[in-house]
């Protein structure tokens, strides 16, 4: 259970960047798996944990395996920090269900109205922001 703390202090340590996988219900969901992660690694205030995560990590992308057995991508959020005590997150792409087609799932990714909000890390990177669009 050490590899939360590990992992959380390794992307808060000025690393350019890092990639983990967990398994849960949703995006919302990993989040509280990170803190019973965290909270059965040692013995930190809850809102330090919190706060820990909102500022480690960027992007949380959900994967669900559907009634056909295929696997796709859900959800993509962004956690944008803490609000009221729990960290924030904001649905950039969520999975809509069009029908099914010779028992196929049909459908994909819709971008949702909200726009990326986090682009410091974009910007250092030398990636050009345009109107909402990365370049």
């Amino acid at each position: 259970m050490s590899y939360f703390i590990d992992m959380t202090q390794a992307l808060n340590s000025g690393h350019s960047g890092s990639m983990s996988t967990g398994h849960s219900n949703g995006a919302k969901d990993m989040i509280a798996r990170l803190e019973t992660m965290a909270m059965s690694a040692a013995e930190l205030p809850v809102q330090v944990i919190r706060q820990q995560i909102a500022s480690a990590i960027d992007i949380v992308i959900h994967l669900s395996r559907f009634r056909d057995r295929t696997r796709r991508v859900t959800e993509i959020c962004e956690v944008v920090g803490m609000e009221a005590g729990e960290v924030k997150l904001q649905p950039l792409f969520l999975f809509e269900e069009e029908g099914e087609y010779d028992g196929r799932i049909a459908g994909g990714l819709k971008r949702t109205a909200n726009a990326l909000t986090r682009l410091d890390k974009l910007i250092m990177a030398g990636k050009s922001i345009q109107e909402g669009a990365v370049g």
